[in-house]
């Protein structure tokens, strides 16, 4: 059952998206040949601290984990999807990085992410990242208090559909605010006016996943990673976003 945010906690909630989004930013700005996925985490956990705000994925155990995930930041490069642990991996020319990121202001947890190039990189490539982020405001345009979940899954379905790529099915958005994860699910997928009712005080993290290749997963020994069985890239986007009484706001925007 969804949470829903008193008004006090979306003004809490507000501040601690505009912190994200400044942090996350701040990051992206970070990546470039010759990096480490370690240094980009230890960058997004300082600048959280920094603000006296604290990181929610560092120690997050979800549900289903063997073990509590290791870093502030989520890191994945070019096949994996989702979830990459930081390390000494070093970023190269024509990697492509989706960088996930949550912060907790007050009690209170936004999330968003982004895929940015490293250096140069194909047309094709670009155009994944672009248009896995058109299909995130696509997501966005069609919510509105009375609307439902699946009209933002059909939205962003259409967008994958007019390009071939494949959409993570098993993955998707879900609840924000008290926790990392809360109810409702929001699936990347799905039929206009179906699902559960958007009610003002509902506060959700959309996320998008595309793939260039097909739409079968694999979970990685460590236990978080996810990537794409074909090895195919994938991008990832992310807003964490409100539900008021005459329509949406973007909590994550910078």
């Amino acid at each position: 059952m969804a949470k829903f945010k008193t008004k006090e906690e979306i003004v809490l909630l507000r501040e601690s998206g505009k912190r994200l989004a400044r942090v996350l930013h701040a990051v992206a700005k970070e990546i470039k040949p010759g990096v480490t996925t370690q240094y980009l985490d230890e960058v997004a956990e300082r600048l959280i601290r920094e603000t006296g705000d604290t990181p929610p994925f560092l120690n997050y155990t979800p549900v289903g984990a063997r073990r509590p995930y290791p870093a502030a930041l989520c890191v994945s490069v070019n096949d994996e999807i989702v979830h990459g642990i930081p390390s000494d991996r070093v970023l190269k020319e024509g990697d492509i990085v989706s960088i996930d990121l949550g912060l907790t202001h007050k009690g209170m947890i936004t999330d968003a992410a982004l895929t940015v190039p490293v250096g140069k990189v194909s047309n094709k490539i670009l155009e994944l990242i672009s248009e896995t982020e058109r299909s995130l405001k696509e997501g966005i345009r069609a919510m509105h208090p009375g609307g439902h979940i699946g009209d933002i899954g059909a939205a962003v379905e259409r967008v994958a559909h007019q390009h071939g790529y494949g959409i993570v099915r098993e993955l998707g958005g879900h609840g924000v605010g008290h926790a990392v994860h809360e109810d409702p699910y929001v699936p990347n997928y799905g039929k206009k006016h179906s699902g559960p009712i958007l009610k003002p005080g509902m506060v959700l993290a959309l996320e998008p996943m595309f793939m260039l290749g097909s739409e079968d997963i694999r979970l990685m020994p460590d236990g978080y990673t996810i990537i794409t069985e074909d090895g195919s890239l994938s991008a990832h986007f992310e807003h964490t976003v409100v539900v008021t009484e005459t329509g949406v706001e973007i909590l994550t925007k910078e």
